[in-house]
Formats: C-alpha cells, sequence, structure tokens
C-alpha cells in the first residue's frame, strides 16, 4: 500500500512538469506533493486497529453437566483475543474450563 501511495505522491507531479510548466502548474505541483508527502508519512505512523474485542475471563467458577467457566466462541467466531486465568474445574460431559472453539 506504501508502495502505491508513494507512486502516487511521485507521478502526479512529475506529470505536470513535464514540458514547460508555468508557474500556476509548478506551484501546484509542489502543494500536492507536499500533502501527498505528509499524508503518506501520517498514513505510515499510526497504529493498526486492534482485530476484534477482547474478551477475558478471570477467576470463573466451576462448571458441570455441560457448563462453560471461560469464554464460548462457536466454531472459532470472534477475530479478537481471547484470554481465561484461573478458571474453575469443569466436570460433567460436555464441561469446559477456559476457552471453548468447539460448535
Amino acid at each position: 500500500m506504501a508502495v502505491l501511495a508513494t507512486i502516487g505522491v511521485l507521478s502526479t507531479p512529475l506529470v505536470w512538469l513535464l514540458g514547460s510548466p508555468g508557474a500556476g502548474q509548478l506551484a501546484g505541483a509542489t502543494v500536492q506533493a507536499a500533502v501527498g508527502i505528509a499524508a503518506l508519512v501520517w498514513t505510515l505512523l499510526q497504529r493498526p486497529s486492534a482485530p476484534g474485542p477482547t474478551d477475558q475471563a478471570t477467576r470463573t467458577g466451576n462448571a458441570s453437566r455441560g457448563g462453560i467457566t471461560g469464554i464460548r466462541r462457536p466454531g472459532g467466531r470472534g477475530r479478537g483475543t481471547a484470554t481465561v486465568e484461573r478458571t474453575g474445574e469443569a466436570s460433567g460431559e460436555n464441561s469446559v474450563s477456559g476457552i471453548d472453539y468447539s460448535n
């Protein structure tokens, strides 16, 4: 993406300056190049946004008879991070302690 932005920043002013540019074209090319470079620098300095919500479960209770202590993300859905700490015990069929990604 940065390569395409750089090509865009440089190409238009260069096209304007081919031949015999007038004072207006020279000023326009200079302003456009400056704005393009500033936008490119601003883009490069931005931090990427978080991929999704952060799910966290801490010190949950006990699970029995199919219960879940922690986080359930059926089929692995969800784009953010999931963290569990000190989840309770899971007893019984289909009980889960932690993160459940099953369908």
